[in-house]
């Protein structure tokens, strides 16, 4: 092992933690968002526009935003 990868190790308890903590408030508002355009749409098809938008939104903002945000937090020093 090399004295940079001995010096900082990735977490990935913490990394999930985060991760929840950003993806709960997300599904919350898109649910908030879709469910009143879609009242008459079966649940499939909820989902079926629900999981791309969260999926992308987490993609492209909310994992990169939190690598960056916690970095020191997500690597710890050993």
């Amino acid at each position: 092992m090399t004295s940079t990868a001995a010096a900082s190790r990735f977490s990935r308890p913490r990394f999930a933690l985060l991760v929840l903590a950003g993806v709960y408030p997300l599904i919350t508002a898109i649910l908030y968002a879709v469910f009143p355009l879609t009242e008459e749409w079966e649940i499939w098809q909820r989902t079926l526009v629900i999981a791309p938008l969260t999926v992308s939104i987490m993609i492209w903002g909310l994992i990169p935003g939190v690598q960056k945000t916690f970095r020191g937090f997500l690597n710890p020093a050993q």
